[in-house]
């Protein structure tokens, strides 16, 4: 499959993050699942993992899926309070479009592109970074629409949400 590498519509959509199955990341070759946190796993104000999350994050790891969080926020106690919880490394301040976390991420855990995938909830960051990153793109639905202005910023996504081929 040729990835497209400046593109804002994601490769693969799905309702929830706890849609994407072992057997379709296992159809992908996916090893490596790198995770958007916030409105992804969690949403902004929750402050652990509810049990759908934690019990989906267990099957794809048992799986042999490696994770790893990518997060562009600033709140170094949340992102390492999750990551504990879940027993995997992160990246914070991403900078998301940017590709070079992906890929810092990619190096540091000693896989390649080919077997790896960005899940996150927001078109014009994780999509757009899994696509310049050369990894498979996947958006789901935010968990809660809280802030006002991201409310506004997915309306603006859902023409690139409706390009997407392959819907789950």
């Amino acid at each position: 499959m040729i990835k497209p590498r400046f593109s804002l519509v994601p490769q693969y959509t799905f309702r929830s993050i706890t849609d994407v199955t072992t057997g379709f990341l296992e159809q992908l070759g996916i090893k490596f699942l790198m995770l958007d946190l916030d409105n992804t796993i969690a949403a902004y104000n929750e402050h652990v993992l509810i049990d759908d999350i934690f019990s989906w994050i267990e099957g794809i790891r048992n799986s042999g899926v490696e994770l790893f969080l990518i997060s562009n926020t600033t709140r170094l106690k949340r992102v390492q309070a999750f990551a504990e919880s879940i027993g995997v490394d992160y990246i914070m301040q991403s900078y998301k479009p940017s590709p070079v976390s992906l890929q810092r991420a990619m190096k540091i855990k000693g896989h390649n592109s080919g077997e790896s995938a960005l899940a996150g909830d927001q078109v014009f960051t994780d999509a757009l970074a899994a696509n310049r990153a050369g990894v498979v793109s996947i958006i789901v639905r935010p968990r809660r629409f809280t802030n006002p202005f991201l409310a506004l910023r997915y309306c603006f996504e859902v023409p690139f949400r409706a390009m997407c081929k392959n819907k789950y």
